[in-house]
């Protein structure tokens, strides 16, 4: 398990956001919600302790008539729906005298409540949060004062916050709900995009059988290379030394393999470049090189293959091309063999060019044909592993797919560009760009 973990380290990413990211959305949640009802409890504290003034400012003519106080509490309640009990006592012997209240029955009771104390000695108002069966109240008690601000009655009223509660509650459930919303939301999506588990899982399974197969790309080619060697070496010395001996059709059949041994000795040079390029083992030497006599070399070697086929081979080349780019000489030979031999491969008449310019601090060579051509959706492909194009005109052109995708990554290695432009039934032509030093 950890070792999968180590190899898939989206996993351990997506894991991770799956736990934070709720994590922080209900701790936020929960810290708004306490902060906010610590701003409603004293929201309430002050209206009630308004409230208690309030009522001072109503009785201030009347705290003389207890009558009048109990007369005034009567209507008073009538129109506060949230005012549970309200009291005025008068203090007597270190106590508490009920003198008026809303409930009537408890009047002249004495009530030795230290909150009464508190509040009367310090002559502020104290106000007490009171949870009772599920409902919240809170306990103001006051002292009240007369004309002169002095003490002379002592308030006690309890307010009911049921409403603000109710609310508070309503908001703070419907919070939750769209904390819990989303949470499943992120949940869901982290979930869809646990396909990149997959993916991962696939990738590396896909890296792992990959190296593999370069590596038996790589051990099958070198075994295969020396055999194929020596076949060769073998049939190339019978046409020479026993050519002349053997029958039309035992020449015949040597000449056969001859060109097979060719063709498979390309292929598997072909795969070995293919395995070096792929695991970064091709072996590259830049140095700054003059290109013209690399060029002329090479055209000079394929000019062979063109008068074999009856076709021209022009080169031009400016005469100011005395600049150096920076190449590979070897590498660079081997990309031109290879463009200029698909050239002649895959055309039957006309010619081919070879053309070299500066232009725009850049070495620019072009190698056009007049051979069969290429459709568009053809030429997306042209540098693909594996990839040749297939019609009635390439069906008898050997070929292993391999040779442009291998030119395309050497021109690259080289910080060089190639391109290709090319019309059906008229002609092809690549275009080589390498910096000048």
């Amino acid at each position: 398990m950890i070792s999968f973990l180590k190899d898939n380290k989206q996993v351990i990413y997506s894991i991770i956001l799956i736990i934070v990211i709720p994590g922080v959305l209900i701790f936020n949640t929960y810290l708004f919600s306490n902060y906010f009802k610590e701003i409603a409890d004293m929201s309430l504290q002050n209206k009630a302790i308004g409230i208690g003034q309030s009522f001072n400012t109503g009785v201030l003519d009347k705290l003389d008539s207890s009558e009048e106080l109990q007369l005034f509490i009567n209507n008073w309640s009538s129109f506060n729906d949230d005012t549970k009990s309200l009291d005025i006592l008068i203090p007597e012997n270190n106590s508490f005298k009920k003198i008026a209240s809303m409930s009537e029955s408890g009047i002249e009771e004495i009530d030795n409540n230290y909150i009464y104390s508190l509040s009367w000695n310090a002559d502020n108002p104290v106000a007490q949060k009171i949870v009772e069966e599920d409902l919240v109240y809170w306990k103001i008690v006051m002292p009240l004062k007369d004309i002169n601000n002095e003490n002379k009655l002592l308030l006690s009223m309890k307010l009911s916050a049921d409403f603000i509660n109710t609310k508070l509650t309503t908001i703070i459930t419907k919070s939750y709900l769209i904390l819990i919303l989303g949470i499943i939301l992120i949940v869901l999506l982290l979930l869809v995009n646990s396909k990149l588990f997959q993916y991962s899982i696939l990738y590396n399974k896909i890296k792992e059988v990959d190296k593999m197969k370069d590596e038996f790309i790589s051990m099958a080619s070198h075994e295969l290379r020396t055999p194929v060697t020596v076949i060769r070496g073998y049939a190339e010395m019978m046409i020479e030394e026993e050519g002349k001996n053997l029958t039309k059709e035992g020449q015949e059949y040597l000449s056969i393999i001859n060109t097979s041994t060719e063709r498979l000795g390309d292929l598997i040079e072909d795969l070995l470049n293919v395995s070096r390029i792929e695991q970064g083992r091709l072996k590259i030497e830049i140095k700054e090189s003059n290109i013209q006599p690399i060029i002329e070399g090479v055209v000079k070697e394929m000019s062979i293959q063109t008068k074999q086929k009856n076709l021209d081979l022009i080169f031009e080349v400016n005469n100011d091309i005395k600049d150096f780019i920076k190449i590979d000489e070897d590498r660079f030979k081997q990309v031109l063999i290879n463009i200029i031999g698909n050239s002649i491969k895959y055309t039957n008449v006309g010619s081919v060019e070879v053309k070299v310019l500066n232009k725009n601090d850049k070495l620019v060579i072009t190698i056009k044909d007049t051979g069969i051509g290429m459709s568009a959706k053809e030429r997306e492909h042209l540098f693909e592993k594996f990839y040749r194009v297939k019609n009635k005109k390439t069906e008898d052109v050997v070929g292993t797919g391999l040779g442009l995708w291998i030119t395309k990554q050497i021109v690259e290695i080289m910080k060089g560009s190639i391109s290709v432009d090319s019309i059906e039934d008229v002609g092809t032509q690549i275009t080589l760009e390498f910096p000048l030093i």
